[in-house]
């Protein structure tokens, strides 16, 4: 079985080095959604969380010796699955982002950790931020 992917928009952001993880970032950018997709951004809002799926799109191949990294925060290797690495056997990093504003196919976004020209793959709530979010089973 393959599975097969195709971007639904791009990260904007100005060029330059970016933090490993949105966790520690406060880099801002825009998603610039495909018009075909942009009516799916309706109902985001200010001031909400989304998780970003996005495409590792300048990472090298994966090769079984990237099964145990050393993350520069870490005094040792550690299994890929514990890492946050962007060397990792399909290449697919999520982000939770902050939103500053949408118009149109845009949404204006802080906490980026990707690089200007990222293959975004889908947007998400993130519901973990919000207990009353409908995706929630124990919504009210």
């Amino acid at each position: 079985m393959s599975a097969k992917f195709s971007p639904i928009g791009y990260v904007r952001t100005r060029p330059g080095r970016v933090p490993r993880s949105w966790t520690s970032s406060d880099v801002e950018g825009v998603l610039e959604v495909l018009p075909e997709y942009a009516e799916g951004l309706r109902d985001i809002r200010a001031g909400e969380s989304i998780l970003v799926v996005f495409h590792f799109h300048q990472s090298p191949p994966f090769e079984p010796g990237h099964l145990r990294q050393t993350p520069p925060h870490r005094e040792g290797p550690v299994g890929v699955f514990s890492t946050c690495s962007p060397l990792r056997p399909n290449p697919v990093g999520v982000s939770v982002l902050e939103v500053l504003g949408v118009e149109g196919g845009s949404v204006r976004v802080r906490g980026l950790d990707m690089l200007d020209g990222t293959p975004i793959l889908d947007i998400k709530p993130h519901v973990a931020a919000d207990p009353s979010h409908p995706c929630r089973r124990d919504a009210p």
